[in-house]
C-alpha cells in the first residue's frame, strides 16, 4: 500500500517545527512508523545545501538560492520520501514545495512558470496528499523567534517586505489538499486541531497513494 504525504507549511516562527514533531509521536504512538523530515535537509547533500542556504555569511541571489533548494529537495525526495511512501510510511514534512512558492516566487520574484517547471523537476512530480498551512501574521512570527532566543538565519534575515509577502501567499492557498490552521492559537489546540484533520486519513489510502 502507498503511504501518505502530509506537509506543513507557513511563514517563520508559526510553529511548522512543533507541529511537525507532535504530529510524529501521535502516528508513532497509533501503531505508524512515520517518517519525520525538515526542508532543506533529510540527507547529505540536502543537509550542505541546508548550511548553505541559511548560512548568513553566505551571499546568494535568489537564483542561487533556488538551486540550492531544488538541489536538497531532489535528492530527498529520491532517497527518502519516494522509498518511505512505496513502503507504505507516513511522512510529515516541515515545509515542501509550497514554501519555495511562497518565498522565491511571492517573496523574491522570480518568475513562476520558471520556478514551478524547474520544481516539478526536482520532485518528480511528487505532491503531499495533505498541506496544513499554519497562518500567522509575521510579525508575531519573529516576536516568537526572538522571545524563544533564536538565532536569525539568512532567510530570516531578509527584508519585512520578503516575509509579508510570502505570509499573504500562504493565506491565500487554496485547494483540495490545503488546510488552513490559525496558528495564533496555542501549541496544543494547533497540535489538537491537525491531528483531527489527519487522523480519519489514516488507513484510507488508496493504491496510487491518494486519501478518498
Amino acid at each position: 500500500m502507498a503511504g501518505l504525504f502530509v506537509s506543513i507549511e507557513g511563514p517563520d516562527g508559526a510553529g511548522k517545527t512543533t507541529l511537525a514533531r507532535a504530529l510524529a509521536r501521535r502516528l508513532a504512538a497509533a501503531g505508524f512508523d512515520p517518517l519525520e523530515v525538515r526542508e532543506p535537509g533529510g540527507t547529505p547533500v540536502a543537509e550542505a545545501a541546508r548550511h548553505a542556504f541559511l548560512d548568513p555569511g553566505m551571499d546568494a541571489g535568489p537564483a542561487a538560492e533556488l538551486f540550492l533548494l531544488l538541489a536538497a529537495r531532489a535528492d530527498l525526495v529520491a532517497k527518502r520520501l519516494r522509498p518511505a511512501l512505496a513502503a507504505g510510511r507516513v511522512v510529515v514534512s516541515d515545509r515542501f514545495d509550497l514554501s519555495t512558492e511562497a518565498y522565491q516566487i511571492a517573496g523574491r520574484g522570480l518568475d513562476d512558470t520558471v520556478v514551478r517547471a524547474a520544481n516539478r523537476l526536482a520532485t518528480g512530480g511528487l505532491v503531499p496528499d495533505l498541506i496544513l498551512v499554519l497562518d500567522l501574521p509575521p510579525a508575531l512570527g519573529r516576536a516568537r523567534q526572538s522571545a524563544s532566543g533564536k538565532v536569525s538565519d539568512r532567510l530570516e534575515r531578509a527584508d519585512a517586505g520578503v516575509h509579508e509577502r510570502a505570509a499573504a501567499f500562504f493565506r491565500g492557498v487554496q485547494g483540495p489538499n490545503v488546510v488552513h490552521l490559525d496558528a495564533g492559537r496555542g501549541a496544543g489546540e494547533v497540535e489538537a486541531a491537525a491531528w483531527s484533520i489527519l487522523a480519519p486519513r489514516l488507513g484510507k489510502q488508496t493504491a496510487a497513494g491518494r486519501v478518498q
